[in-house]
């Protein structure tokens, strides 16, 4: 699971060569375990940028397409690296929630551009079980906690004076953090395509692309 809970930083993740390259031969078609596959390596780069001090590391473009087909893009945090997922949060009156539930399919795009690295996304989003909101939603500071009882995200509103006034109140009176609402909840994305790209200075830049099959995960090298 990402983020790591032991001590110490993981080692760099760099895009080593798989069998097949190591000969210069093509490495189209090189399987790895579930194990070995890109989502490590992305929990390993996550962690490169946070040391390299990359302004909020974890923040990733999230995009969703309706039914209709078009398509809304927002950032995000991402929260763990779990069980094969990527773990996001969300309230579920959301446009982001809705248009998951309408069309499953997503993409996401990390880009840090401190350490010359992005890792592209494509897969299927859901809703996640009920525990793993609570749990989520536990993890978060008491400010954060009490925004999402009072401002409803996306909704129109005709100022913030009333939602700062009204979450003040609440930072000055409330006895116990609150539980976590029904309509707020974790989402799962699982991914099915998930490209690495390298910067070199030279603009030969390295992408591999990482396909989720029934035996695992196939790595092919594609051209910059």
């Amino acid at each position: 699971m990402w983020p790591p809970t032991g001590r110490g930083r993981p080692p760099s993740a760099e895009l080593a060569p798989g069998p097949a390259a190591a000969g210069g031969a093509n490495l189209a078609c090189v399987m790895f375990a579930d194990g070995e596959g890109p989502l490590e390596l992305l929990g390993s780069w996550i962690e490169d940028a946070r040391v390299a001090e990359e302004p909020k590391p974890r923040t990733v473009a999230f995009i969703t397409a309706g039914a209709d087909g078009r398509p809304s893009a927002r950032t995000v945090e991402l929260k763990r690296i779990q069980d094969g997922s990527l773990i996001f949060t969300s309230a579920l009156w959301t446009r982001k929630a809705r248009e998951i539930k309408a069309n499953p399919n997503v993409a996401l795009l990390f880009h840090w551009p401190s350490i010359g690295r992005q890792v592209h996304v494509a897969g299927t989003a859901q809703v996640a079980e009920r525990e793993l909101a609570v749990e989520l939603y536990d993890e978060r500071d008491l400010a954060h906690r009490l925004q999402t009882i009072v401002s409803r995200q996306g909704e129109p509103i005709d100022g913030l004076d009333a939602l700062h006034a009204r979450h003040a109140h609440l930072m000055r009176t409330a006895e116990r953090p609150p539980d976590c609402p029904e309509d707020w909840g974790a989402i799962r994305v699982r991914p099915q395509a998930v490209e690495l790209w390298q910067e070199a200075p030279d603009r030969i830049h390295e992408r591999r692309l990482y396909q989720r099959t029934s035996a695992g995960w196939e790595v092919t090298l594609l051209a910059p």
